[in-house]
C-alpha cells in the first residue's frame, strides 16, 4: 500500500519538507511538490527528495505551446522527477509534444480539479455533466500517449471502463475516514482512502490530512491502515 500513497508537500520552506521526508519516508516513497512548494524552493526541493530516497510528482500542471512544455518535461527528466501533470485543456497537440519525449517521467493529465463543482463547470460555460467531461478529457490524454490522468475519486470508475486496463488513475481529494465528510476543505469531490482504491485507483494523494496532524508519522500509518483494509 504504500506504493500506492502519495503525500503532498504542499508546505512554504524546504526545512518543513525536508523533516517531513526524513520521517515518511520509512512508509512512503512518493511525494507530490506542487507549485507552492516549488515556488518557494525551485528545483532544489526536487533533489533533496531524490537524494533521500524518494519519487517526485512534479504536480505544476503544465499549460503552454507545445514547444515550451516539452522542454519542460525533458528539463524536469534531467531532475529525476517520477512523474509530472499536465493539463488535458492544453491540446491534443502539447500534449503529445510532451509525450513524444524520450527518456522522460511518466505523463498524468489533470482532468478536473476537485475543487470544482457543478455550479463551477456551469459559470466556465461546460455543460456536460463533470463525469462526461472528465471522460472525454482522460480519452484524450490516453489517445494522446500520456500514461495516466488526475481525476476525482468519484470518476475512477467510469474513467477505468473507458480506458485500456493500465491507464493510471491518481486520485485527490483523500480524506480519512473521520475527516471525509467533517474536513472537506476547498475540495468538494472527495472519498476515503480504501473507497477509492475499492473502486480502482492507483495511486491516491493526502496532502494536509498528514502534513498539518500533530503526529503525520501516526497519520501515515492509519492511513495506510485504512488502504489496508
Amino acid at each position: 500500500m504504500s506504493e500506492k500513497l502519495i503525500v503532498a508537500l504542499d508546505v512554504e520552506e524546504m526545512e518543513k519538507a525536508e523533516n517531513l521526508v526524513d520521517s515518511l519516508i520509512p512508509y512512503v516513497k512518493l511525494f507530490k511538490v506542487g507549485s507552492f512548494l516549488f515556488t518557494a524552493c525551485g528545483p532544489k526541493i526536487l533533489g533533496m527528495v531524490v537524494k533521500k530516497g524518494g519519487k517526485v510528482f512534479l504536480d505544476l500542471k503544465y499549460f503552454d505551446i507545445p514547444n515550451v512544455v516539452s522542454n519542460s518535461v525533458k528539463m524536469a527528466q534531467t531532475h529525476g522527477v517520477f512523474s509530472l501533470t499536465l493539463s488535458i485543456l492544453g491540446g491534443r497537440k502539447m500534449l503529445e509534444a510532451a509525450a513524444s519525449i524520450h527518456p522522460r517521467p511518466l505523463l498524468w493529465g489533470v482532468t478536473i480539479l476537485t475543487s470544482i463543482d457543478s455550479p463551477d463547470m456551469n459559470e466556465l460555460g461546460i455543460s456536460r455533466e463533470i463525469g462526461d467531461e472528465v471522460v472525454s478529457l482522460a480519452k484524450i490524454a490516453e489517445s494522446a500517449g500520456l500514461e495516466g490522468v488526475v481525476a476525482s475519486p468519484l470518476e475512477i470508475e467510469i474513467i477505468r471502463k473507458a480506458t485500456r486496463k493500465d491507464f493510471i488513475i491518481v486520485t485527490p481529494g483523500i480524506r480519512p475516514v473521520a475527516q471525509e465528510k467533517s474536513s472537506g476543505d476547498d475540495q468538494k469531490r472527495v472519498m476515503a482512502p480504501g473507497e477509492a482504491l475499492k473502486r480502482g485507483a492507483d495511486y491516491i494523494v493526502v496532502g494536509r490530512p498528514i502534513i498539518e496532524a500533530p503526529n503525520p508519522v501516526a497519520a501515515v500509518k492509519a492511513i495506510l491502515q485504512e488502504m489496508e483494509k
